[in-house]
């Protein structure tokens, strides 16, 4: 689904049907993060950059709410089910589960 900012985030869910107007966070895990979200920490969330760059089904997020001086921002860390460790650029994935075969 669409962010309000125009990205597509697959853990975004609107539903707009008849009036209503609810929007959430899928990806936050925390309850206390799920009360504070809005939308609009959407237009400074990574996760959709990540998810349009990386299509590898291996990568775990966890996304939770910081607070940065007197703004909240989305953070998000991968993970990769896979090879077992913390990947540092999600953009680019954990290195291991993508290699070139040397053979061909």
């Amino acid at each position: 689904m669409r962010t309000p900012d125009g990205r597509e985030c697959k853990f975004f869910y609107g539903d707009y049907y008849r009036g209503r107007n609810f929007e959430e966070c899928r990806a936050l895990s925390s309850p206390e993060d799920k009360k504070i979200w809005t939308s609009q920490l959407c237009s400074g969330c990574p996760l959709p950059d990540y998810l349009h760059n990386n299509s590898c089904n291996n990568l775990v997020y966890s996304v939770f709410i910081g607070n940065f001086l007197f703004n909240k921002k989305m953070k998000v860390k991968a993970w990769c089910s896979k090879s077992h460790e913390s990947v540092r650029d999600p953009n680019v994935g954990c290195g291991h589960c993508h290699e070139l075969d040397p053979l061909n």
